[in-house]
C-alpha cells in the first residue's frame, strides 16, 4: 500500500512534538504534552473518526504496531469494525492455554499419576515450544507438521501420542468455538498423505533382563540400601508393575494372611488384585513402617507422598542397565514357564493378565491364590539364592 512505512525507528525515537505523527495508512505515532507516546488507528465508521489505542510505544515496538494496522486494515476490507475483532480475537486461547485447560479438565479421568505428567510433558515446551504461543485458531497443518517431523521416525511411539494428543486440543478449541474448518492434525486423509511411514510401533514390548541374570542382579540391589532399591526388589519378587507397589499403602496388608490387596482403582485391568507375600516381601514392609505411617514406600522428600514413578528406573540407568522394570515381569514369565511346572493359568493369574478363555476365566474367579503363593514363592528362592526349583503340576 503507498504512503505506509513513513517513520523510521530513530525517528520514533527521537520525535519530541506533541501530536499525532503518521506512519501512513492509518496509523499514528502520538506524542503527549508529558512526552510520553503512544500508537493510535485512526479510521471512519459510520461516518464518524474514530480511534483506537494500540499501546504504549515502552511495550509496543514500531513493527509490532505496523502488524498490529495492517490487522485493523484487515478487518476493515470485510467489514468488520476493527476494535470488535480486537476483542474477538483477545477470547481466542493460545494452544498452551488451550492445552492446559484441556489436561485440568480430563485430569479425573486419567488412569494414573504417570498418565497425567505425560500429558504435560508432550504438550509443554518439550515438544509444542513452537505451538504453546500461537493462538488456536492460527494454528496450520504446517504448524503441525513442524512439531511432527522431529520425532516422527526417530521417537514412533511418542510421536503417535503427540500428534493425537494436539488433534484433542484442537477438537476441543473447536467444540468451544475458537476454531473452525479440518484439524490440522488430523490423521486419516490428511497427515497420512504428508508424513512417510513411521515405524512398527512396539507397543507393549518392554526392555526386559534375562531372567538367569536377575539373581545376580538382586545381590547387588540388596546391597543398594535405598529405598528405590527395597521398592524395585519388591516389585521383582511380587512380579506387580510399578503404579501397584509405589501406591501400595499399609492398610492394603493383611500380615496375619500374608496377602497384600491391591484396589481396582490401582490395577491396570481395574479389577481387585491380590498378591500372596512371600516372607522377604514382609521384611521389606516392616523395614519401612519407621519412615511413613501410609505408604510403604514413601518419597524421598515427603513421607506424605509416594516414591516418584521414575526412582526404579532411574536406578537401573544408575546401574549402567538398559532394561525396564516392567520388563521384570517378562524375566518372571520367562522363567515360570520355561523352568517350572506351573499352569500357564496360573503364571497369567500371578501377572494379572486379562483372561483370554474359559480355564483362565475359571482360576481368575477362583484367585487361585494359594496356587500363585507357592509359584511366587518359587520365583523368590530362585531370586534370592539362584537355585533352580521345579513345582510339579497339581
Amino acid at each position: 500500500m503507498a504512503g505506509l512505512h513513513k517513520l523510521s525507528a530513530l525517528a520514533v525515537k527521537s520525535l519530541l512534538k506533541p501530536g499525532r505523527h503518521s506512519d501512513g495508512g492509518g496509523l499514528f505515532l502520538i506524542v503527549d504534552r508529558s512526552g510520553a507516546k503512544r500508537w493510535a488507528f485512526l479510521f471512519k465508521r459510520s461516518g464518524k473518526r474514530v480511534e483506537m489505542g494500540l499501546g504504549g510505544l515502552s511495550t509496543v515496538s514500531l513493527a509490532t504496531a505496523r502488524q498490529k494496522a495492517q490487522e485493523a486494515r484487515d478487518a476493515l476490507g470485510k467489514g468488520i469494525d476493527p476494535r470488535e475483532a480486537r476483542k474477538a480475537a483477545s477470547a481466542v486461547p493460545t494452544f498452551g492455554d488451550a492445552a492446559d485447560a484441556y489436561i485440568a479438565a480430563h485430569a479425573p479421568g486419567f488412569k494414573n499419576a504417570k498418565h497425567l505428567w505425560q500429558w504435560k510433558q508432550t504438550m509443554g515446551d518439550a515438544y509444542c515450544r513452537s505451538l504453546r504461543p500461537r493462538k488456536v485458531d492460527k494454528i496450520t497443518t504446517a504448524d503441525v507438521l513442524a512439531v511432527l517431523k522431529e520425532v516422527w521416525q526417530a521417537k514412533p511411539e511418542t510421536a503417535d501420542r503427540l500428534r493425537g494428543r494436539i488433534e484433542r486440543v484442537l477438537d476441543a478449541a473447536k467444540a468451544q468455538g475458537h476454531r473452525t474448518g479440518e484439524n490440522p492434525a488430523r490423521w486419516r486423509g490428511h497427515l497420512d498423505k504428508l508424513l512417510p511411514r513411521r515405524q512398527k510401533l512396539t507397543r507393549g514390548h518392554h526392555a526386559a533382563m534375562p531372567w538367569r541374570q536377575v539373581p545376580d542382579f538382586l545381590a547387588r540391589l540388596r546391597a543398594a540400601e535405598s529405598m528405590s532399591a527395597l521398592a524395585l526388589e519388591f516389585t521383582i519378587l511380587t512380579a506387580c508393575r510399578t503404579g501397584e507397589v509405589i501406591g501400595m499403602e499399609r492398610r492394603e496388608v493383611d500380615f496375619a494372611a500374608g496377602v497384600w490387596t491391591v484396589p481396582a482403582v490401582r490395577m491396570k485391568g481395574k479389577v481387585e488384585h491380590r498378591v500372596p507375600l512371600v516372607t522377604r516381601a514382609v521384611e521389606i514392609i516392616k523395614r519401612t513402617e519407621i519412615l511413613s505411617e501410609n505408604y510403604v514406600f514413601p518419597g524421598q522428600r515427603s513421607p506424605k507422598k509416594h516414591l516418584s514413578n521414575m526412582a526404579m528406573l532411574k536406578l537401573l540407568r544408575d546401574h549402567g542397565l538398559n532394561c525396564t522394570v516392567h520388563g521384570f515381569r517378562s524375566a518372571f514369565r520367562d522363567w515360570a514357564g520355561d523352568e517350572t511346572s506351573f499352569p500357564r493359568e496360573v503364571i497369567e493369574a500371578a501377572l494379572a493378565h486379562t483372561i483370554g478363555n474359559a480355564v483362565e476365566a475359571a482360576y481368575r474367579r477362583s484367585d487361585a491364590l494359594e496356587k500363585r503363593r507357592r509359584l511366587l514363592e518359587a520365583w523368590s528362592s530362585y531370586c534370592l539364592r539362584g537355585s533352580r526349583v521345579v513345582s510339579l503340576r497339581a
